[in-house]
């Protein structure tokens, strides 16, 4: 079985378009996608996860 993908903070951020503060204020009230922290520090958000959130995001919006 495939490992899941895995995307950097700045990837997920360039693709969403939204700056780094924005996202950590989403964060803070729990309107993000899933953050993975690993062993190093890094962040990384599941490529699922994030379209997961995409789809609620467009839900919500209609």
């Amino acid at each position: 079985m495939a490992r899941p993908q895995m995307l950097k903070l700045a990837e997920v951020l360039i693709e969403i378009d939204m700056s780094r503060a924005a996202f950590y204020r989403m964060r803070a009230r729990g309107s993000a996608p899933r953050l993975f922290k690993l062993p190093n520090g890094q962040l990384r958000v599941r490529r699922s996860d994030l379209d997961d959130w995409l789809a609620s995001c467009e839900t919500a919006a209609a």
